[in-house]
């Protein structure tokens, strides 16, 4: 099947297939997949023009609310985190597709910047997983309290016994200095100016590549400021979505002014990415609860890394 604007022949089932594989995986970290995608887009199928970038963008859009949908049925999306990453991420995107089209058609110094950035990130998640818990402290967090507590409810199911419903996320206060919210007996807080900042950044950096920023925030939510992963993934596929709505819509309206260049998605093949991803990314959140959260958050590891290393290499 050939598609015009990417100016690639391919297999459809092959398109669709990646968007499951991706999706299905990193949906459990609240990520949607798109920063696998894009190094597969234009590495394995030849898509390179900045189109690419807006293409990435329109699969999240048709892949991410069948993910943010469970999330929101199981009671695990914190809102007001949500807000926040959209605060910061959209103005953010406005700045990082401008530049995309404008002065990094080839960005490969900023991606060596923004690769360091990604691989200290994701150094500090892989220093947080094979760090030994410090002598006496065997108070279990609340991920793996909750992790048990889904493996016996898994196994009551089975057994046909009454139960109570799985624990939710319970925001206490939501201010401009500190935002508050429970999580199976453990109460966490952030600030929500950091919070957008961040989030601005990560608008920027998703804006030029195409990646929605769920790939960066979640790790920073989990590695820098300890939110439990079964709580945060739906938050930042929410952002991930909106930012790439605002993304997509942007690309269309400039892409007249560039008639030199292929701007606009190729809608059809980010339909065949997104259908795949739809139906990863529902099953990927459904699963969440039932694996490791240890898993998820070295899922997480590897994807930041491995972002961060094709970037950089790229200067060489």
């Amino acid at each position: 099947m050939y598609f015009p604007v990417a100016g690639i022949e391919v297999a459809p089932w092959l398109p669709f297939l990646a968007g499951f594989l991706v999706a299905f995986f990193c949906s459990m970290g609240g990520v949607s997949g798109a920063n696998l995608l894009l190094p597969f887009q234009m590495s394995v199928l030849g898509f390179t023009t900045p189109a690419v970038s807006a293409t990435n963008h329109f699969f999240n859009i048709v892949a991410i609310p069948s993910g943010v949908y469970r999330y929101i049925r199981e009671g695990r999306m914190v809102w007001p985190l949500c807000i926040m990453v959209i605060i910061g991420t959209i103005p953010g995107v406005f700045v990082g597709v401008w530049a995309r089209v404008h002065y990094l058609p080839d960005p490969t110094h900023f991606k060596f910047f923004a690769g360091l950035v990604l691989l200290y990130i994701g150094g500090m998640m892989v220093h947080s997983l094979l760090k030994k818990p410090a002598p006496g402290s065997d108070k279990k967090s609340a991920e793996k309290r909750f992790q048990e507590m889904v493996l016996q409810f898994r196994k009551n199911q089975a057994d046909k016994v009454n139960q109570e419903a799985l624990p939710t996320t319970k925001v206490v206060s939501f201010g401009i200095k500190k935002m508050e919210y429970t999580f199976y007996g453990e109460t966490f807080s952030v600030n929500p100016i950091i919070i957008i900042s961040f989030s601005s950044f990560v608008g920027i950096v998703g804006g030029i590549y195409g990646i929605g920023g769920g790939a960066i925030i979640s790790p920073i939510f989990v590695a820098i400021f300890k939110l439990p992963v079964y709580t945060i993934a739906g938050a930042c596929l929410m952002g991930t979505f909106l930012t790439s709505l605002t993304a997509v819509l942007f690309y269309q309206i400039i892409a007249p002014f560039y008639p030199h260049l292929a701007v606009a998605p190729d809608w059809i093949l980010g339909l065949l990415f997104g259908f795949g991803g739809a139906l990863g990314m529902y099953l990927g959140a459904r699963a969440q609860k039932f694996v490791p959260a240890t898993f998820i958050k070295w899922v997480l590891a590897f994807v930041l890394i491995f972002a961060a290393l094709r970037y950089v290499a790229e200067i060489f």
